[in-house]
């Protein structure tokens, strides 16, 4: 089952949703201010957010203006080119080999569970993976993310509870150049985006990456929960300014209806959707197509 197909069912109601509403306001056979109106008010309650929407439905106008839309699908379309022209001005950035993700994100987002499907992926393509446990503060972190190594048949490096990241993590890049390792995956510890400290721990951890193996493709990965909505926006923002955000990772993109937030990302910010969760098994894990999600939701 396909990107397209996975998300199609999470969306459904959301779909169904924008479908009626235009629909009802369509039938007054005019785009008039009232419509426009109605229509901001539809896509911020589909969690699109202010400025996203405010900035879709402005553009709208001015291609109903020049071109007389008119039918619900004609509209319907020019919504879904303005919103692919939103997600794809951030370009998804090219990865070479030796590749090394640091995975970021605040606590419960799943970036465990993401390491051990991205080590899949990697691994369905001929790649070898090697995991590295920077977790060291969460009691089992180490435990749960040798679980996704041996499910997914890959070495992890790792220590003690209470090791200095930095310096698992510089054993963990050592080991990949001494053993030709295709694509590192660094697992960090949860944290909440606004403590100075651990975000100061993150740029340790990345300048020891970048010193270590300057040739490497080295990008930051920071996961988000779809569930959380808006309360995404401001997660965006202090992980960047700590580490610049190469892209970002979806999870639970199958079980919400608030995956509008992804507009209001990349309308707000030059930080691309690298991948998405659509499920719980090992292999739910996509490339983001920006034309299939819009596809899904409108």
């Amino acid at each position: 089952m396909g990107f397209f197909s996975k998300i199609k069912e999470a969306f459904k109601k959301t779909k169904s949703s924008l479908d009626n509403k235009l629909m009802s306001i369509l039938s007054r056979g005019e785009l008039d201010d009232e419509f426009f109106d109605e229509l901001e008010e539809i896509l911020i309650l589909s969690d699109l957010g202010t400025s996203c929407s405010v900035e879709i439905v402005g553009q709208l106008r001015e291609r109903a203006r020049k071109t007389k839309l008119r039918t619900q699908e004609e509209v319907k379309q020019a919504l879904r080119e303005i919103m692919c022209e939103i997600l794809e001005k951030n370009e998804v950035p090219e990865i070479t080999y030796p590749l090394v993700y640091m995975v970021v994100g605040v606590n419960g987002v799943g970036k465990t569970t993401t390491i051990g499907k991205l080590a899949n992926y990697f691994k369905s393509q001929g790649k070898s993976v090697l995991l590295v446990a920077g977790d060291t503060f969460r009691a089992a972190a180490s435990d749960q993310l040798t679980a996704w190594a041996n499910r997914n048949n890959v070495k992890i490096i790792k220590n003690n509870e209470g090791a200095d990241p930095a310096s698992v993590v510089y054993d963990g890049i050592s080991s990949a150049k001494a053993k030709n390792v295709d694509v590192v995956i660094i697992d960090t510890a949860g944290r909440l985006h606004n403590k100075t400290n651990l975000m100061e721990e993150l740029k340790k951890v990345s300048k020891v990456v970048r010193t270590q193996w300057p040739e490497c493709c080295y990008q930051n990965l920071l996961v988000l929960d779809a569930t959380t909505g808006q309360n995404a926006l401001s997660q965006v923002k202090y992980f960047d300014e700590a580490v610049d955000i190469d892209g970002l990772v979806l999870t639970k993109l199958d079980g919400t209806a608030k995956g509008g937030i992804v507009l209001s990302i990349a309308q707000d910010y030059s930080v691309p959707v690298v991948y998405v969760g659509t499920g719980e098994k090992l292999d739910d894990l996509e490339p983001f197509n920006a034309e299939e999600f819009v596809e899904a939701i409108i």
